[in-house]
Order: structure tokens, then C-alpha cells, then sequence
């Protein structure tokens, strides 16, 4: 009789709101507005992965392969063009010496990715959705528009990227607009692989990390960089001799491996599996392997990305504009005017980065490099309209169909990469680039603060909730990222000279800070500090609600 009950608890504390399924772990309250849902609403989880039930080890290789996929696409983000590029510079500008920079940021995102990860495993919704329940109108679209800032900024990197790729492909044939139109076009045909099966999708993507992992393997190799240094640079915390630039690239460093819309995206694409969230085993169990997942595949990208530091370290480094000049000229692969002809240090990008290649290694070196971009921006470019989507329906509670959805995230991002692409020169794209990990230096904190808020909260998390070391270490880890980031920002705006950029950035800058401490205090409430509680809306509930909310089925 009591396990009737139970039951019959448990099932009324799991109604579908709006589409999105709730549960015994998640009190998170509707929004005001619920919107009826008549027809089928398609998404990346119209098929749900089957996790192996007759499986008793405490781990099991089979459970591991069921729950691989979702890791190894958030890993796409540490991928991007935009962390290629920030790789190949770290290596021009200061040679090994910031690797260990390089490895402290994948760790620390994957400690915020597990919390994503934990959130949508537990809740049964992504960060936007949860974000809508818990934020009020005003701040709601605030943090969309912030976060779609975000997503529009790396989605111009990468499909850029992919047309610097076709441009170096075609060996210059394919002008860079009609690289962007191409890339945006076969965005559309490659997302829509998943209506012949969510596990074809992601073993599409597997391929092109694949094809990364070999064309960057390639230069690796070729270029034979000394392996003593390379494993001083990533062990030993120290950069002798680094000055102002050596500093503004490890910042960059953790502005780029970070990224704000990659959250948003892992806590969605954990849904993917079927999972019971009634049954507190298997949550622990999905967590258990998230994370296990989540480590191999952000292994995989971290190896990636030393191999492209690693080369231009061996190649690049302390080398002059005349240097590159005078070895590319007895190739004749040097474009006119690539290089101007002076002894300072070499400025390289992801254009200028492949000719050099060629240069010294030889036109397959360059053809090698063009398709290990192609690839990262391809599958980048991909990861990122899946986030414009899935920010979008929660954030703003969408039920469109599909392909208005693709349409429109498409959209968005389509504009101001095309306007790019007409009036700038490829040869001359580093400034935009800089530009673009600003702005996504400035949208990091309505990630990563929205995360710690709400997988502290035991009346979203119950006992999944953080414990007060995570509570501590994650607020430290934040608030250290996001200072960094700051850091970043206020260089690049120094160094613009302008009186009334000066002017306007600061009036915009007060009422960043004033959004940035609203979602400060909402957090620290739901970290524990009381004091600060009058009137927020994310305040734990009383013991007895948690209670409640503690029963599981056996």
C-alpha cells in the first residue's frame, strides 16, 4: 500500500510542462505562460538511445559505448577555428611555454562541463529551459540576447574558417563569400543525417574529429618538435622571459577553450539517452558515465590542440616577417603582399598559417592543414546551430517546426558573416578574430553563472546538488575565468585609442555589471548566502519541501 502511494507521489510530482519533463529532483516552477502542444514537436532526441539494462558490473563497457555521443560533440567546441587559431598563435608568439595554460583550461572546462552535463541528466531539461523557469521575463531575454551574442560570435569564426579552408583548397579560385554561402549550405543537408538516426549523426561527427586528428597528426609529424620542451611547456606552470604579448595570449587561450553556448549545448544533448530519472541508480550511473565520456573525448581535443601549438612552436617561433618572406619566395606559394617586408616577429592566423606551412613543408603540408579546418569548422559550425536551437526554444519557449528552426538560428548568423566575408580580405582577418573572442569573453559569466546557481539548488538537484566543495571550488573557478576574460576585454579596448569608444564602453559596461551582479546575487542565495535572500526567486526551499521531494523508486 505505502509502495502504492509512493508511486502515486512520484507520479504527480512528473507532469509535462510545456514539453518538458519533470520529476521528484526538479521543482523548478513553469513558466507563466504555458503554451499548449497539440502536434509532435521534433527535435535532435526524437529517438532516444537505449541504455543496456542486464548489465551488473560496476562498469561496463557496453553501458559506456550507449552513453557516448553528447561528449564527444560538446568536444567540437574545443575545436573550433577560433581555438585553432588561438593554438596556432600561442605557438608563434610564445613557443611551448603556454601549454600548461592550455591544459588548466580543458581541465576547468571539463568541470563545468560535468555540471551541464548533471544538470540535464537530473532535471530532464537543458540550462535555457531551466533558465526560463527560474529567471524573470526582463532577465530571461537578456540572457538570450547575451547568449545568442555568444553563439553568433563563434558561429563567424567557424564558418569563416570553412571558407578560408575552400579558399586555400581551391589554391585561391573560391573567393571567401562564396566560401560562407557553400558552408552555410551544407550545414543545412549534414543536420538533417540525424532523421536516419541519432547514432549515424554522431558517428558523422566522430568522423570529422577523426579527420582533424590525422591532418593535425600529419603536421605534427612532419614538423618533429622537440618532445622535451613540448612536455616542459605543459607540466611546468612558468613562462620565462614572457612579456604583455605572452600574457594577453594565455588569456586568450582561456577565452577561447571556454565557451559560454558549449554549456548550454552539453546540458541539452545529455538527453539524448533514456534514461528513468525516477530511478536515483541509473542518474548516478548516466552522471558516472557522462563524465567518463566527457573526459576521453576533451582528452582527444587537448591532444589535438598541443598538436597544432606544437608545430608552429617548431616552426614559427622567433621568426621574422623577412624570414618567412625569403623561405616562401623560393617556393613561390607566397601570396603578394602576405608578409610586409621588415624584421618584426611573424603575425600568423589561420590563412597565413597554412601558406607558411606550405612553404616550409611542402603544398601537401598546406592542402593537409586546409581539410583538418574544413573539418573543424564544418563540424563546429554544426554543434553550433544545434545550441542557436536549443537556446532559442528554451529561452523563448519556441514550437516551431524544424526547419523554421534551423532556418532562423541559420539566419541570425548569416548576415553579419556574409557582410565579413564581402568587404574583408582573407589576408587580413586576425583583427576580426580578436573582436569575436572578446564578445565571447564578455557573454562567459551568463553561462557559467546560471550553472552553479542552478545545480546548487536542491529543489532542482535534490541530492544531486553540489556539495559545499563544489559550491566553493566552482564559484572560485567562475570567478577566476570570468576575471581573466575581463582582462582580455579591457586590453582590446584599450588598445583601440579612441575617446568615444572609451565613452561608450564604459556606459555599457555599467549596465553589464549591473545584469552580471543580478545574476551574482540570485547565485550566491542558492550557494547558501542568506543574508542576501530578500525577494529572489532561487531560493532553496524549506527541509520539509526537499523531503518531499526525496522519494525513489527501487
Amino acid at each position: 500500500m505505502k509502495a502504492e502511494q509512493d508511486e502515486d507521489l512520484l507520479e504527480e510530482d512528473s507532469p509535462q510542462e510545456n514539453g518538458a519533463e519533470t520529476n521528484q529532483y526538479s521543482s523548478v516552477s513553469p513558466p507563466s505562460s504555458p503554451v499548449a502542444q497539440d502536434e509532435p514537436f521534433s527535435t535532435y532526441f526524437e529517438d532516444k538511445v537505449a541504455i543496456p539494462d542486464n548489465v551488473s558490473q560496476m562498469f561496463s563497457f557496453r553501458k559506456l559505448w550507449a552513453f557516448t555521443g553528447p561528449g564527444f560533440l560538446m568536444s567540437i567546441a574545443y575545436l573550433d577555428p577560433g581555438n585553432i587559431e588561438s593554438d596556432l598563435q600561442s605557438g608563434a608568439k610564445a613557443g611551448y611555454k603556454l601549454l600548461w595554460i592550455l591544459l588548466g583550461a580543458t581541465i576547468i572546462g571539463l568541470l563545468l562541463q560535468r555540471l551541464a552535463a548533471r544538470l540535464g541528466v537530473v532535471t530532464g531539461m537543458h540550462l535555457a529551459e531551466v533558465c526560463n523557469r527560474q529567471y524573470s521575463t526582463v532577465p530571461r531575454v537578456m540572457l538570450w540576447v547575451m547568449v545568442e551574442l555568444a553563439i553568433i560570435g563563434s558561429d563567424m569564426q567557424e564558418v569563416i574558417g570553412c571558407a578560408i579552408a575552400l579558399n586555400l583548397l581551391s589554391v585561391g579560385r573560391i573567393p571567401l563569400w562564396a566560401g560562407v554561402l557553400i558552408t552555410i549550405t551544407d550545414t543545412f543537408v549534414f543536420l538533417f543525417l540525424d532523421k536516419y538516426g541519432l547514432r549515424k549523426l554522431e558517428a558523422f561527427f566522430g568522423f570529422l574529429i577523426t579527420v582533424m586528428a590525422l591532418s593535425f597528426g600529419y603536421e605534427y609529424v612532419v614538423a618533429a618538435p622537440d618532445q622535451t620542451e613540448l612536455l616542459k611547456g605543459m607540466f611546468i606552470p612558468y613562462c620565462a622571459g614572457c612579456g604583455s604579448v605572452q600574457l594577453e595570449q594565455a588569456v586568450g587561450i582561456v577565452g577561447a577553450v571556454i565557451m559560454p553556448h558549449n554549456i548550454y549545448l552539453h546540458s541539452a544533448l545529455v538527453k539524448s539517452r533514456d534514461i528513468d530519472r525516477k530511478n536515483k541508480n541509473e542518474v548516478k550511473e548516466a552522471n558516472k558515465y557522462y563524465f567518463i565520456e566527457a573526459t576521453v573525448a576533451l582528452f582527444i581535443s587537448f591532444l589535438i590542440n598541443v598538436f597544432v601549438v606544437a608545430v608552429f612552436a617548431e616552426a614559427f617561433y622567433g621568426k621574422t616577417n623577412n624570414d618567412m618572406n625569403q623561405k616562401c619566395n623560393e617556393t613561390g606559394l607566397l601570396p603578394k603582399d602576405l608578409f610586409p617586408r621588415n624584421n618584426e616577429t611573424l603575425q600568423v592566423d589561420i590563412y597565413k598559417g597554412g601558406i607558411v606551412l606550405g612553404c616550409i613543408f611542402g603544398p601537401a603540408a598546406l592542402y593537409i592543414w586546409a581539410i583538418g579546418i574544413l573539418a573543424a569548422g564544418q563540424s563546429s559550425t554544426m554543434t553550433g546551430t544545434y545550441s542557436g536551437q536549443f537556446v532559442m526554444e528554451g529561452f523563448l519557449n519556441l514550437r516551431w517546426s524544424r526547419f523554421a528552426r534551423v532556418l532562423l538560428t541559420r539566419s541570425i548568423a548569416i548576415t553579419p558573416t556574409l557582410l565579413v566575408a564581402i568587404f574583408q580580405d582573407v589576408k587580413h582577418l586576425t583583427g576580426m578574430n580578436d573582436f569575436l573572442n572578446v564578445l565571447q569573453s564578455m557573454q562567459l559569466p551568463f553561462a557559467l553563472i546560471p550553472i552553479l546557481t542552478f545545480t546548487s539548488m536542491k529543489s532542482i538537484m535534490n541530492d544531486f546538488a553540489n556539495g559545499m566543495v563544489w559550491k566553493i571550488s566552482g564559484g572560485v573557478v567562475i570567478l577566476v575565468v570570468c576575471a581573466i576574460n575581463m582582462y582580455f576585454v579591457v586590453v582590446y579596448v584599450t588598445a583601440l585609442h579612441s575617446v568615444l569608444l572609451y565613452v561608450l564602453a564604459a556606459l555599457l559596461s555599467l549596465a553589464y555589471l549591473c545584469f552580471v551582479g543580478y545574476l551574482a546575487w540570485h547565485c550566491l542565495v542558492a550557494l547558501g548566502v542568506s543574508c542576501l535572500d530578500f525577494g529572489s526567486r532561487v531560493s532553496n526551499p524549506p527541509a520539509m519541501l526537499i523531503e518531499e521531494h526525496s522519494e525513489y523508486d527501487s
